[in-house]
């Protein structure tokens, strides 16, 4: 299914710049829809519209008259150490922004039929082996804490009768930015291979499926609450630094310990070692099919 709009053809986004949001603006303008970004700092385009989070501003005249949003804005979450600070800015990202777009959209005299709301699968935790779908519930640690209340901000657009989806999207891979290539550097200087013990989970997707899904989503009037946005087939990291190894003509044999890690990130490492085995039984309930259910044929197509 390429995931292609319909019945939509008015969409704000934020995080619209980013690599996600980007690709999405992209794929939704394709197919014709308006597409209308939320920026911050003076708008610079007919088709932007000003908010600050950090501030509580937001512009409602700007959302009026839209068939949905997909709010993907939320600052990086591997992009450094986490300092007390740097936690409270991941966290304060996410929930007042979240808050503050919710409560706008509920006031509009024409909300929008539904918000997808950015979320991850951190909000399981580390769980080992344990197969998680939508219903399983919430895990322990910083990440879980972020996701929960990420989600829980949306709420009063859920009470104000919007469809509300929240996307608990796993790791996102493209060729194109994100992950991959920092995850490839290693196994292109022959020195890639498994993190800690290998035997953790990686719920992974393919940026063409993430954006696919999310278009799906935009049309899926039958599906609310959380959504695993990712492949089919998770894998143990092991198992990801073979196929990259594969897809690299390289050696995946030097392995990095979680000690290590540790070390060098602190509770950030949390990011790498936690084993998060989710399966998206909502997405494919609703009949979304993926274009790139298996890791190593996609990582073959992206870095071959």
């Amino acid at each position: 299914m390429s995931g292609r709009t319909t019945g939509v053809s008015r969409v704000a986004v934020t995080g619209a710049s980013g690599l996600i949001g980007a690709a999405l603006g992209a794929a939704l303008r394709a197919d014709g829809c308006e597409v209308r970004r939320l920026v911050r700092g003076t708008p610079g385009a007919d088709d932007e519209v000003a908010w600050d989070p950090a501030a509580g501003r937001l512009d409602p005249a700007g959302l009026e008259g839209l068939d949905a949003v997909v709010h993907l804005a939320g600052e990086g979450i591997a992009d450094g150490r986490w300092t007390a600070a740097r936690r409270e800015r991941i966290l304060r990202s996410r929930v007042d922004g979240t808050a503050l777009l919710a409560r706008t959209l509920a006031a509009l005299r024409r909300p929008p039929r539904a918000l997808l709301s950015g979320s991850a699968v951190g909000y399981y935790g580390d769980r080992g082996d344990e197969v998680l779908d939508e219903t399983a519930p919430s895990g322990a640690g910083f990440l879980a804490e972020v996701c929960r209340a990420w989600e829980g901000a949306a709420e009063p657009a859920r009470a104000a009768g919007i469809r509300v989806v929240h996307l608990r999207t796993g790791v996102v891979l493209s060729g194109r930015g994100g992950a991959l290539p920092r995850m490839a550097a290693p196994f292109r200087r022959f020195l890639g291979g498994p993190i800690g013990s290998g035997r953790q989970w990686v719920s992974w997707i393919a940026l063409d499926d993430e954006v696919g899904a999310i278009r799906h989503l935009l049309e899926a009037e039958q599906v609310a609450g959380p959504v695993n946005l990712t492949a089919p087939r998770p894998v143990p990291n092991a198992e990801l630094a073979r196929a990259l190894g594969r897809a690299l003509g390289r050696p995946a044999v030097f392995r990095t310990p979680a000690a290590a890690l540790r070390l060098l990130f602190g509770e950030m490492a949390a990011v790498l070692l936690d084993s998060t085995r989710a399966v998206p039984r909502a997405l494919e309930r609703s009949g979304y099919v993926f274009r790139h259910p298996e890791l190593e044929p996609f990582l073959a197509s992206e870095l071959g």
